[in-house]
């Protein structure tokens, strides 16, 4: 009886040994040019070229070069004001939108010498004015703007930073 059960059920399978461990691949290291020279890159630049929110959260504290702590902080602050409609993407957007215009006084000089004498569009100083007129601190985001145009940025818009002064102006009055 036992030979015809064996003979009629199927055999365990056979154990399997275990797959072999592979290590995960190293990260290639990555250069790009800063200042005239080759450098490696750091959390800040992965982070702000990656366009990952959490990411550039991670890197926030991280020790990194003028230029990329600069574009680090813009990208954060991009990325928050699209989604300030949260309270909490709102608050991070004031919040790191601040530290970027603090530290900015030191960026200036090596921006300007990475990007050929001229800065580049800083969209810190668009959005955060913009947030802090929705939000009703129409003298700060004048501030913001004034700002700006002491160092000689422009906001993409015909009018600049000072048509953007007087339609603030125009939404204080109107309240």
């Amino acid at each position: 009886m036992i030979k015809l059960l064996k003979r009629l059920l199927p055999s365990p399978p056979a154990a399997q040994p275990d797959p072999p461990i592979v290590p995960e691949p190293e990260k290639p290291t990555a250069y790009t040019i800063r200042l005239g020279r080759t450098v490696k890159t750091d959390e800040a630049f992965d982070a702000w070229t990656s366009g990952d929110l959490a990411k550039m959260l991670a890197a926030l504290n991280s020790k990194s070069n003028k230029i990329d702590r600069h574009f680090l902080l813009m990208s954060i602050v991009d990325a928050t004001y699209k989604k300030r409609s949260d309270p909490e993407m709102s608050r991070l957007c004031r919040d790191v939108a601040e530290l970027h215009l603090r530290e900015f006084p030191n960026m200036v000089k090596p921006l300007k010498k990475e990007m050929g004498g001229t800065l580049p569009r800083v969209t810190t100083f668009q959005n955060y004015a913009t947030l802090l007129t929705e939000l009703g601190e129409t003298d700060r985001a004048i501030g913001v703007c004034e700002q700006a145009i002491s160092y000689g940025l422009q906001d993409g818009t015909l009018a600049g930073f000072e048509g953007r002064i007087e339609r603030i102006k125009k939404a204080k009055a109107s309240q």
